[in-house]
């Protein structure tokens, strides 16, 4: 093993990132577009598993380090509503009808990752339950006028300014709706990072 390895997440996404800076560990960030089109002959734990292999490897193979140098951590997150997932809303009207249809119910979160080191992948998926509050008409608009929530799975973020004042219920892990399973990850990183980290 390289006396030091360079941690890179395969994400543009600044939730994540704060997420990741949690585990104290040293990282930079990169990303490379791929197809996320899910694909509906396999469940969508698959998908969001598959999907954040395939950013990791995207991600590693645009780098100019070598495989056993570099741990790369890929993420994908999708929202259900009655088991038909929900992805980023497209303009206005599309995260309002999602949001629309998310008030007063259950959904859950669901997402995958894979931390890819040489030859070795670990994946695996997170799933959250989470409800919501009944949400106005006029107090869904405003949300969205007011954090264009169109980067988001299911149109919102839980940790959005007015969207946190609807939260009724989390039943699993929060910070796997804000986009990344921490604990499961963490335990996938631990291995390769000394922990606690060196003191800057």
């Amino acid at each position: 093993m390289p006396k030091q390895l360079k941690l890179i997440l395969a994400s543009r996404s600044p939730r994540r990132r704060e997420l990741l800076a949690l585990t104290g560990i040293p990282f930079e960030t990169a990303s490379v577009d791929i197809d996320e089109t899910f694909d509906p002959l396999v469940s969508v734990e698959e998908n969001v598993t598959s999907i954040s292999r395939k950013k990791a490897e995207a991600v590693r193979a645009s780098l100019m380090i070598t495989t056993e140098e570099a741990v790369v951590l890929g993420s994908d997150t999708t929202v259900l509503l009655d088991d038909k997932p929900l992805g980023k809303p497209v303009d206005f009207k599309d995260a309002f009808s999602m949001l629309s249809a998310l008030q007063g119910r259950t959904h859950e979160v669901l997402t995958g990752f894979c931390v890819l080191h040489g030859q070795k992948a670990v994946s695996g998926h997170a799933r959250t339950l989470v409800e919501f509050e009944p949400i106005s008409p006029a107090e869904i608009a405003r949300y969205i006028e007011l954090m264009q929530p169109y980067d988001k799975a299911g149109s919102y973020g839980i940790q959005d300014t007015m969207l946190a004042c609807f939260i009724k219920r989390i039943d699993g892990c929060y910070y796997n709706v804000v986009g990344l399973p921490l604990s499961r990850v963490f335990a996938a990183l631990k291995p390769l990072f000394p922990f606690p980290p060196p003191l800057p």
